[in-house]
C-alpha cells in the first residue's frame, strides 16, 4: 500500500521501496512493477525472493534456498509457511496447543508428495525465483488471483521446474479473524476455478505435462466436491426427518462392514501418514466452516471465471475483545435448530419420517447425531475470543522496544533471564547431538546442573510476545512474570535445529533428546522448549522419550538387517 512511515522507515534502514500510481492487477501487479523496475539495472539480479509483508525470514531463508538452484532448470523453489499465531479456529476453539494449524497438513504432507511427483506449486510467500525465468515468461501471470499457482503452470509450460524445500525458513501470521479465513481460502478456490478455464487449464492447448493437468483437475475437484460435500453432509439427513426422502437405502451390517470400514481404514491411514493431523470433527469444522462462500465461489469461477477483483487478507487490528461472527453462525444455528427438532420426532413420532427407511433409519440417527456435535463445535468456532497479539506500526526509532511497552522494568529483565536459559539449553542440546550422530547414535539423556546462572540474553529485537535474541527467535507466556517459552525458529536452519523437546526445571535441568532424520525431513518442526511444573516435566518428558523409542525401532531394525 502507499503507507508514508513505511516509505520513510525503509529510507532509514537504506532498503529500496517502491509505489505505483494505481493497483491493476492487484498483487501480481505490483510485483511485475517492481521486476521491471529490477531489470533496468545495469546489473538485473540473478534471483528474487517473494516475501509477504508479515512473513519473516530465518537469516538462512537465502543459501538454503539458493543451493536447489544448481540445476539451471529449476526455476522456483519453495518453502513451507510457518505461523507465529494460532489460525482463528485453533484460537476459538482454544486447541492452538493440541490441534495443528489447517496448512501444517498440506505444507508438511502435501508438498513434499508433490514435488516427489515434480508438481510442487508456488504458494506466493516464501519463495525464491530465477529472474532470468521470470522474464522468460513475462512476469508474473495475471489471468488468475492465485498468481503463485499459475506461475508454476506458466514455467513449466516454458520449461521450468519447480521445486520444494521442506525446511522451515521463515515465519509469519495466520489470518486472526474467521471473515479473513475464510474470504482467504474463497479467494484461493476462485483463483483455482479461473487457472481452470485458462489458457493453462487441463482442457487446454498447452505444453503442460499429463501431471500438471491432472495436479489442477484435482485442485479443482478439491473445492469443486469437498465443500458442498460438507453441506449436503448436514442437509441429507433433514430431508429424511421432514420429508420423508430415504437417504440411506441400506442393512445396518451392509453400512457397518462397507462404509464403517471404510471410514475406519481412511481415518486410520491419515493419521499413520499425517502423525495424528486429522480429527474427525475439527476437520469437518475447518472445512464446513467455509463451505458456503467457498462453494459459491467454486461454482461462480467455474461459470464466470473473469471480473472478480482481489480480496486482500487484512491482518493485525484491535482483537482485544470477543466477538461473534452472527451473520456466519446464523446458517449453522438454523441446521442445528432444525436438527435437533428432526432428531427429537424421530425419536418419538414416526408421523413425519416413517418407518419405511428400515435399518436406514438407524444410519440416519448416528448421522444426526455426529452433525449435531459438528454443528455444535461449528457455532463454538464462531465466537472469536480475544487475542494478546499487537501487530501495529512499528516506529523505526524505536524498533528494538517494540511491543516492550506493557512490562516493567523487572519484567523486562526476567524475560531477558529466561531467553538467556533457554538458549543454553538449545545451544548445550544441539551440541550434544551432534556428538551423538558423529558416533552412531540415534538417541541420547542428558542431564545437567546449573552452576550458574546464564548471562541475560542480548533482545535484538520484541514484537508482542515474540522475542528475537541472538541468533533464535524466541516465543515467551503472555504473562510476563510466567516462566514459560519455546524456542520457534533459529536463524541458522543447519544440523544445530534438530527435532527435540526440551523440558526445564527451576535449578534443575533434564533434557531428553533424539536424532531423527526421517522426522527432520518430513517435519522440520525444530526444538521446543517448556518451563513448567515438575509434574508436567516428567509427564511431558516421559511422553517424548516413548515417542521417540517408537519412532526409533524401525531404523533400529534396519540397522540390524545390515
Amino acid at each position: 500500500g502507499r503507507r508514508d512511515w513505511l516509505r520513510d522507515y525503509c529510507a532509514s534502514a537504506e532498503v529500496g521501496y517502491l509505489r505505483r500510481p494505481d493497483n491493476k492487477d492487484s498483487k501480481a501487479g505490483n510485483i511485475n512493477h517492481a521486476l521491471a523496475r529490477l531489470a533496468e539495472r545495469d546489473t538485473p539480479p540473478d534471483f528474487v525472493a517473494v516475501l509477504d509483508a508479515d512473513f519473516v525470514p530465518h537469516r538462512g531463508f537465502l543459501r538454503r534456498s539458493l543451493a536447489l538452484f544448481h540445476d539451471p532448470d529449476v526455476g522456483l523453489v519453495q518453502t513451507p509457511q510457518h505461523f507465529f499465531n494460532a489460525d482463528p479456529i485453533q484460537h476459538n476453539l482454544g486447541v492452538s496447543r493440541s490441534y495443528p494449524d489447517e496448512q501444517r497438513f498440506f505444507f508438511d504432507h502435501m508438498q513434499p508428495s508433490r514435488d516427489a511427483w515434480g508438481i510442487a506449486f508456488c504458494c506466493g510467500t516464501s519463495s525464491v525465483i530465477r529472474f532470468p525465468a521470470l522474464q522468460d515468461i513475462g512476469g508474473f501471470p495475471t489471468e488468475s488471483i492465485t498468481e503463485d499457482f499459475m506461475l508454476t503452470l506458466t514455467l513449466q509450460n516454458a520449461g521450468w521446474r519447480s521445486v520444494y524445500l521442506a525446511e522451515p525458513l521463515t515465519e509469519g501470521l495466520a489470518p486472526e479473524g474467521l471473515k479473513e479465513y475464510v474470504t482467504q481460502r474463497a479467494r484461493w478456490c476462485l483463483g483455482l476455478m479461473q487457472i481452470a478455464r485458462s489458457s493453462l487449464g487441463p482442457l487446454a492447448r498447452n505444453n503442460l505435462r499429463l501431471r500438471d493437468r491432472w495436479s489442477v483437475t484435482d485442485s479443482v475437484f478439491y473445492w469443486l466436491t469437498t465443500f458442498p460435500f460438507r453441506i449436503a453432509a448436514i442437509v441429507y439427513p433433514l430431508l429424511y426427518w421432514f420429508g420423508n426422502i430415504t437417504v440411506v437405502d441400506a442393512r445396518l451390517p451392509d453400512v457397518i462392514s462397507y462404509f464403517g470400514a471404510y471410514y475406519i481404514w481412511i481415518l486410520i491411514v491419515l493419521n499413520l501418514l499425517s502423525r495424528g493431523m486429522v480429527v474427525p470433527i475439527l476437520n469437518d469444522v475447518s472445512q464446513l466452516i467455509g463451505a458456503i462462500p467457498i462453494s459459491r465461489a467454486a461454482i461462480v469461477g467455474l461459470l464466470k471465471p473473469k471480473g472478480h477483483p482481489f480480496s486482500v487478507t487484512a491482518k493485525g487490528g484491535d482483537r482485544s475483545r470477543i466477538v461473534v461472527q452472527w451473520r456466519m453462525m446464523a446458517p449453522f444455528a438454523a441446521m442445528l435448530l432444525l436438527t435437533l427438532l428432526g432428531l427429537t420426532i424421530g425419536i418419538f413420532s414416526d408421523r413425519f419420517a416413517f418407518n419405511d427407511a428400515g435399518d436406514g433409519k438407524a444410519v440416519v440417527l448416528f448421522w444426526t447425531i455426529y452433525n449435531l456435535f459438528v454443528l455444535s463445535v461449528t457455532i463454538i468456532a464462531c465466537i472469536e475470543l480475544p487475542r494478546r497479539e499487537r501487530h501495529g506500526q512499528v516506529d523505526p526509532h524505536q524498533r528494538a522496544d517494540h511491543g516492550a511497552r506493557q512490562f516493567t522494568p523487572a519484567d523486562q529483565s526476567q524475560r531477558a533471564n529466561v531467553v538467556a536459559e533457554l538458549i543454553v539449553l538449545h545451544r548445550l542440546l544441539a551440541a550434544q547431538l551432534l556428538q551423538r550422530q558423529a558416533r552412531g547414535l540415534a538417541a541420547a539423556g542428558i542431564a545437567h546442573r546449573r552452576t550458574a546462572p546464564p548471562r541475560p540474553a542480548e533482545i535484538v529485537g520484541q514484537f508482542g510476545h515474540g522475542i528475537v535474541a541472538e541468533d533464535v527467535l524466541v516465543e515467551l507466556h503472555p504473562q510476563p512474570r510466567q516462566r514459560v517459552g519455546r524456542i520457534v525458529g533459529v536463524a541458522d536452519r543447519g544440523a544445530r535445529a534438530r527435532p527435540a523437546a526440551i523440558l526445564v526445571e527451576r535449578g534443575f535441568d533434564r533434557v531428553i533428546g533424539f536424532l531423527l532424520p526421517i522426522l527432520m525431513a518430513r517435519r522440520a518442526r525444530g526444538v521446543a522448549i517448556d518451563i513448567g511444573r515438575r509434574q508436567h516435566f516428567v509427564e511431558l518428558a516421559e511422553l517424548v522419550f516413548e515417542r521417540a523409542l517408537g519412532l526409533l525401532d524401525p531404523l533400529r531394525s534396519g540397522r540390524r538387517g545390515h
